[in-house]
Protein backbone atom coordinates (compact mmCIF):
# COMPACT_ATOMS: atom_id res chain seq x y z
CA UNK A 1 0.00 0.00 0.00
CA UNK A 2 1.31 3.46 -0.95
CA UNK A 3 2.06 5.60 2.08
CA UNK A 4 -0.02 8.77 2.17
CA UNK A 5 1.84 12.04 2.74
CA UNK A 6 1.00 14.28 5.66
CA UNK A 7 -0.84 17.48 4.64
CA UNK A 8 2.16 19.42 5.99
CA UNK A 9 4.61 17.48 3.81
CA UNK A 10 5.52 19.87 0.97
CA UNK A 11 8.13 17.64 -0.67
CA UNK A 12 8.09 17.81 -4.48
CA UNK A 13 8.18 14.25 -5.73
CA UNK A 14 6.43 13.17 -8.93
CA UNK A 15 7.24 11.06 -11.97
CA UNK A 16 8.11 12.18 -15.49
CA UNK A 17 4.63 11.23 -16.64
CA UNK A 18 3.04 13.30 -13.89
CA UNK A 19 5.30 16.23 -14.72
CA UNK A 20 4.78 16.18 -18.47
CA UNK A 21 3.61 19.80 -18.65
CA UNK A 22 6.79 20.95 -16.93
CA UNK A 23 9.00 18.88 -19.21
CA UNK A 24 7.50 20.67 -22.23
CA UNK A 25 9.39 23.80 -21.10
CA UNK A 26 12.77 22.06 -20.90
CA UNK A 27 15.32 22.54 -23.69
CA UNK A 28 17.12 19.39 -24.93
CA UNK A 29 20.90 19.76 -24.94
CA UNK A 30 21.01 18.96 -28.67
CA UNK A 31 18.66 21.86 -29.44
CA UNK A 32 20.73 24.61 -27.83
CA UNK A 33 21.71 27.60 -29.98
CA UNK A 34 23.97 29.35 -27.48
CA UNK A 35 21.68 32.35 -27.07
CA UNK A 36 19.43 30.83 -24.38
CA UNK A 37 18.72 32.49 -21.05
CA UNK A 38 16.49 31.42 -18.17
CA UNK A 39 16.23 27.78 -19.24
CA UNK A 40 16.52 24.29 -17.85
CA UNK A 41 18.59 22.13 -20.19
CA UNK A 42 18.00 18.39 -20.13
CA UNK A 43 20.80 16.16 -21.33
CA UNK A 44 24.52 15.49 -21.22
CA UNK A 45 26.58 18.28 -19.66
CA UNK A 46 29.42 17.97 -22.17
CA UNK A 47 27.05 18.15 -25.14
CA UNK A 48 25.30 21.17 -23.62
CA UNK A 49 28.49 23.03 -22.70
CA UNK A 50 29.82 22.65 -26.24
CA UNK A 51 26.73 24.52 -27.54
CA UNK A 52 26.49 27.30 -24.97
CA UNK A 53 28.02 30.71 -25.66
CA UNK A 54 31.64 31.06 -24.60
CA UNK A 55 32.47 33.91 -22.22
CA UNK A 56 28.81 34.59 -21.38
CA UNK A 57 28.54 33.39 -17.78
CA UNK A 58 29.21 35.61 -14.75
CA UNK A 59 29.01 32.93 -12.08
CA UNK A 60 29.13 29.14 -11.98
CA UNK A 61 27.66 27.28 -9.00
CA UNK A 62 28.54 23.60 -9.33
CA UNK A 63 27.40 20.72 -7.13
CA UNK A 64 28.87 17.68 -8.89
CA UNK A 65 28.37 14.14 -7.60
CA UNK A 66 30.69 13.62 -4.65
CA UNK A 67 33.09 10.70 -4.84
CA UNK A 68 30.60 8.40 -3.12
CA UNK A 69 28.29 5.58 -4.08
CA UNK A 70 24.99 7.35 -4.68
CA UNK A 71 21.74 6.57 -6.46
CA UNK A 72 20.05 9.53 -8.15
CA UNK A 73 16.66 7.96 -8.94
CA UNK A 74 18.08 5.26 -11.15
CA UNK A 75 21.28 7.01 -12.25
CA UNK A 76 24.07 5.66 -10.08
CA UNK A 77 27.39 7.36 -9.35
CA UNK A 78 30.07 4.99 -8.07
CA UNK A 79 32.98 5.83 -5.81
CA UNK A 80 36.30 5.78 -7.65
CA UNK A 81 39.96 6.29 -6.79
CA UNK A 82 41.20 9.82 -6.17
CA UNK A 83 43.00 9.71 -9.52
CA UNK A 84 39.84 8.79 -11.42
CA UNK A 85 37.77 11.40 -9.58
CA UNK A 86 40.43 14.04 -10.30
CA UNK A 87 40.30 13.18 -13.99
CA UNK A 88 36.49 13.48 -13.92
CA UNK A 89 36.77 16.87 -12.19
CA UNK A 90 39.29 18.12 -14.77
CA UNK A 91 37.03 16.95 -17.59
CA UNK A 92 33.91 18.79 -16.47
CA UNK A 93 35.88 21.90 -15.50
CA UNK A 94 37.48 21.97 -18.95
CA UNK A 95 33.97 21.82 -20.42
CA UNK A 96 32.44 24.67 -18.38
CA UNK A 97 35.29 27.11 -17.74
CA UNK A 98 35.30 28.46 -21.34
CA UNK A 99 31.75 29.68 -20.63
CA UNK A 100 32.95 31.86 -17.75
CA UNK A 101 33.81 35.53 -18.30
CA UNK A 102 37.32 36.70 -17.45
CA UNK A 103 35.97 38.44 -14.34
CA UNK A 104 33.76 35.49 -13.43
CA UNK A 105 33.76 33.25 -10.35
CA UNK A 106 33.04 29.60 -9.64
CA UNK A 107 31.95 27.77 -6.50
CA UNK A 108 32.30 23.98 -6.31
CA UNK A 109 30.54 21.94 -3.61
CA UNK A 110 32.11 18.79 -2.16
CA UNK A 111 32.32 16.66 0.95
CA UNK A 112 35.45 16.54 3.12
CA UNK A 113 37.03 13.65 1.22
CA UNK A 114 36.42 14.80 -2.35
CA UNK A 115 37.45 18.30 -1.21
CA UNK A 116 41.04 17.08 -1.05
CA UNK A 117 40.84 16.32 -4.77
CA UNK A 118 38.69 19.24 -5.94
CA UNK A 119 40.85 21.89 -4.30
CA UNK A 120 43.98 20.60 -5.99
CA UNK A 121 42.39 20.45 -9.44
CA UNK A 122 40.99 23.96 -9.10
CA UNK A 123 44.46 25.26 -8.23
CA UNK A 124 45.73 23.86 -11.53
CA UNK A 125 43.25 25.94 -13.52
CA UNK A 126 42.16 29.00 -11.53
CA UNK A 127 42.99 31.34 -8.66
CA UNK A 128 41.57 29.75 -5.53
CA UNK A 129 40.37 32.43 -3.13
CA UNK A 130 38.88 30.45 -0.26
CA UNK A 131 37.27 27.29 1.02
CA UNK A 132 33.91 27.67 2.75
CA UNK A 133 32.87 25.02 5.26
CA UNK A 134 29.20 24.79 6.18
CA UNK A 135 27.45 22.84 8.88
CA UNK A 136 24.87 20.39 7.55
CA UNK A 137 23.05 20.10 10.89
CA UNK A 138 22.32 16.50 9.87
CA UNK A 139 24.51 13.46 9.58
CA UNK A 140 24.71 9.83 10.60
CA UNK A 141 26.67 8.81 13.65
CA UNK A 142 29.80 6.70 13.29
CA UNK A 143 31.12 4.05 15.68
CA UNK A 144 34.78 4.38 14.72
CA UNK A 145 35.00 7.94 13.40
CA UNK A 146 33.70 11.46 13.99
CA UNK A 147 30.20 12.17 12.76
CA UNK A 148 30.37 13.90 9.39
CA UNK A 149 28.37 17.13 9.78
CA UNK A 150 30.30 19.48 7.44
CA UNK A 151 30.70 20.08 3.72
CA UNK A 152 33.02 22.34 1.72
CA UNK A 153 32.56 24.85 -1.09
CA UNK A 154 35.65 25.99 -3.00
CA UNK A 155 35.67 29.58 -4.29
CA UNK A 156 37.87 30.31 -7.32
CA UNK A 157 38.18 33.06 -9.94
CA UNK A 158 39.74 33.57 -13.37
CA UNK A 159 41.37 36.91 -12.52
CA UNK A 160 41.65 39.37 -9.65
CA UNK A 161 39.01 41.55 -11.34
CA UNK A 162 36.14 39.56 -9.86
CA UNK A 163 32.84 40.58 -8.27
CA UNK A 164 32.42 40.41 -4.52
CA UNK A 165 29.52 42.31 -2.97
CA UNK A 166 30.50 42.35 0.68
CA UNK A 167 27.58 44.50 1.76
CA UNK A 168 25.08 42.02 0.35
CA UNK A 169 26.24 39.17 2.57
CA UNK A 170 27.19 40.82 5.84
CA UNK A 171 25.97 38.95 8.90
CA UNK A 172 23.71 40.42 11.57
CA UNK A 173 25.08 39.37 14.97
CA UNK A 174 23.96 40.11 18.50
CA UNK A 175 26.37 42.27 20.48
CA UNK A 176 27.68 40.62 23.62
CA UNK A 177 29.98 43.44 24.74
CA UNK A 178 28.34 46.75 23.65
CA UNK A 179 31.31 49.14 23.66
CA UNK A 180 30.59 52.86 23.51
CA UNK A 181 32.63 55.84 22.37
CA UNK A 182 31.71 59.25 23.78
CA UNK A 183 28.47 57.68 24.98
CA UNK A 184 27.44 56.47 21.52
CA UNK A 185 27.38 52.86 20.28
CA UNK A 186 30.66 51.84 18.66
CA UNK A 187 30.14 49.68 15.55
CA UNK A 188 26.70 48.48 16.66
CA UNK A 189 23.08 49.55 16.55
CA UNK A 190 20.14 49.26 18.89
CA UNK A 191 16.60 48.51 17.78
CA UNK A 192 13.46 46.82 19.04
CA UNK A 193 15.21 43.52 18.28
CA UNK A 194 18.10 44.35 20.59
CA UNK A 195 21.72 45.32 20.05
CA UNK A 196 23.49 44.03 16.95
CA UNK A 197 26.27 44.73 14.48
CA UNK A 198 26.68 43.92 10.81
CA UNK A 199 29.91 41.94 10.48
CA UNK A 200 31.96 40.56 7.60
CA UNK A 201 30.99 36.97 6.75
CA UNK A 202 33.50 34.24 7.47
CA UNK A 203 34.23 31.03 5.59
CA UNK A 204 32.41 28.95 8.23
CA UNK A 205 28.61 28.92 7.95
CA UNK A 206 26.53 27.52 10.80
CA UNK A 207 23.20 29.17 9.95
CA UNK A 208 21.88 26.78 7.27
CA UNK A 209 19.05 24.26 7.41
CA UNK A 210 19.12 21.37 4.97
CA UNK A 211 15.69 21.33 3.24
CA UNK A 212 13.23 19.03 4.97
CA UNK A 213 9.69 17.78 4.39
CA UNK A 214 7.73 20.80 5.66
CA UNK A 215 9.73 23.38 3.67
CA UNK A 216 8.29 24.57 0.36
CA UNK A 217 11.68 24.27 -1.36
CA UNK A 218 12.13 20.61 -0.43
CA UNK A 219 12.26 17.92 -3.12
CA UNK A 220 13.01 14.20 -3.10
CA UNK A 221 16.46 14.82 -4.58
CA UNK A 222 19.00 13.02 -2.34
CA UNK A 223 21.61 15.82 -2.19
CA UNK A 224 19.59 19.03 -2.44
CA UNK A 225 21.27 22.22 -1.19
CA UNK A 226 19.40 24.99 0.66
CA UNK A 227 18.31 28.07 -1.28
CA UNK A 228 19.82 30.15 1.51
CA UNK A 229 23.26 28.66 0.87
CA UNK A 230 23.11 29.39 -2.86
CA UNK A 231 21.68 32.87 -2.20
CA UNK A 232 24.87 33.78 -0.34
CA UNK A 233 27.02 32.71 -3.29
CA UNK A 234 24.85 34.51 -5.85
CA UNK A 235 24.55 37.78 -3.90
CA UNK A 236 28.29 37.90 -3.17
CA UNK A 237 29.61 36.97 -6.61
CA UNK A 238 27.13 38.35 -9.14
CA UNK A 239 25.06 41.45 -9.80
CA UNK A 240 21.42 41.90 -10.77
CA UNK A 241 20.95 40.88 -14.40
CA UNK A 242 24.06 38.66 -14.46
CA UNK A 243 23.98 35.10 -15.80
CA UNK A 244 24.38 32.23 -13.32
CA UNK A 245 25.15 28.74 -14.64
CA UNK A 246 24.77 25.41 -12.85
CA UNK A 247 26.22 22.39 -14.71
CA UNK A 248 24.70 19.90 -12.24
CA UNK A 249 21.29 21.48 -11.63
CA UNK A 250 19.61 18.62 -9.77
CA UNK A 251 16.16 19.75 -8.64
CA UNK A 252 16.79 23.37 -9.57
CA UNK A 253 18.01 25.21 -6.47
CA UNK A 254 20.56 27.42 -8.26
CA UNK A 255 18.18 28.48 -11.05
CA UNK A 256 15.29 29.10 -8.65
CA UNK A 257 17.44 31.18 -6.29
CA UNK A 258 18.96 33.14 -9.18
CA UNK A 259 15.48 33.95 -10.47
CA UNK A 260 14.31 35.09 -7.04
CA UNK A 261 17.35 37.37 -6.76
CA UNK A 262 16.97 39.01 -10.16
CA UNK A 263 19.63 37.10 -12.09
CA UNK A 264 19.40 35.16 -15.35
CA UNK A 265 20.10 31.44 -15.17
CA UNK A 266 20.94 28.32 -17.16
CA UNK A 267 20.95 24.90 -15.53
CA UNK A 268 21.92 21.56 -17.05
CA UNK A 269 20.50 18.32 -15.65
CA UNK A 270 20.46 14.89 -17.28
CA UNK A 271 17.59 13.41 -15.24
CA UNK A 272 14.23 14.44 -16.78
CA UNK A 273 12.42 13.93 -13.49
CA UNK A 274 14.68 16.43 -11.74
CA UNK A 275 14.22 18.85 -14.66
CA UNK A 276 10.44 18.69 -14.13
CA UNK A 277 10.85 19.38 -10.41
CA UNK A 278 13.08 22.35 -11.24
CA UNK A 279 10.49 23.77 -13.63
CA UNK A 280 7.75 23.46 -11.01
CA UNK A 281 9.90 25.41 -8.56
CA UNK A 282 10.70 28.03 -11.20
CA UNK A 283 6.99 28.46 -11.85
CA UNK A 284 6.38 29.03 -8.16
CA UNK A 285 9.17 31.62 -8.11
CA UNK A 286 7.08 33.79 -10.44
CA UNK A 287 4.90 34.70 -7.47
CA UNK A 288 7.00 33.77 -4.43
CA UNK A 289 10.41 35.46 -4.22
CA UNK A 290 11.12 34.53 -0.60
CA UNK A 291 14.30 32.71 0.38
CA UNK A 292 14.05 30.93 3.72
CA UNK A 293 16.45 32.60 6.15
CA UNK A 294 16.84 35.83 4.13
CA UNK A 295 14.72 38.78 5.28
CA UNK A 296 14.98 42.38 4.08
CA UNK A 297 18.44 41.69 2.69
CA UNK A 298 19.76 40.22 5.95
CA UNK A 299 20.66 36.58 6.54
CA UNK A 300 19.11 35.35 9.78
CA UNK A 301 20.51 32.84 12.23
CA UNK A 302 19.46 29.24 11.71
CA UNK A 303 15.72 28.90 12.33
CA UNK A 304 15.62 32.63 13.06
CA UNK A 305 12.57 34.81 12.46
Amino acid sequence: MEKKKSPRNKTIDFTEAEGRRYLERVVPAAALTGEERDVTVCGDLFAAAARLKKGSVDLIVADPPYNLDKDFHGSRFEKASDEVYAAYTRRWLDAVLPLLKENGSIYVCCDWESSLVVGGVLKEKLRVKNRITWQREKGRGAKRNWKNGMEDIWFAVKSENYTFNLGAVKVKKKVVAPYRENGAPKDWEESGEGRYRMTCPSNFWDDLSVPYWSMAENTAHPTQKPEKLVAKLILASSNAGDLVFDPFLGSGTTSVTAKKLGRHYIGVEKNPRYCAWAEMRLERADTDKTVQGLKDGVFLERNGK
